[in-house]
């Protein structure tokens, strides 16, 4: 199983790289969406990180691929340049999906 990363700064990029971690640096929502769908074709990826402000960005689009595919599991990762708290992200997630407010 291998980790793929789609960050939106390559400073996130290159630290992960160096532990290994493969993926992309993109700006635009169809970079995103392009990014998304190499990386769920790909069988050997177990796990999509995306940065936050991606995320943000692109929400009904990553809740779609979320909540419509077992695999891989795509996990929101906070960066240095996040300003969100990521629990709050969490919270926001689960009252999407579940319909109960924490």
């Amino acid at each position: 199983m291998k980790y793929y990363l789609i960050s939106d700064n390559i400073d996130t990029q290159a630290g992960l790289r160096m532990a290994g971690v493969e993926g992309v640096v993109v700006h635009t929502q169809e970079e995103v969406e392009e990014a998304l769908a190499h990386a769920v074709a790909d069988k050997s990826v177990g796990l999509v990180l995306i940065t936050s402000k991606l995320v943000a960005e692109n929400r009904d689009l990553v809740f779609d691929y979320k909540l419509n595919r077992s695999k891989p599991l795509i996990v929101e990762m906070p960066d240095r340049h996040s300003g969100d708290n990521v629990a709050d992200g969490i919270k926001r997630y689960i009252a999407e999906v579940v319909g109960i407010k924490i």
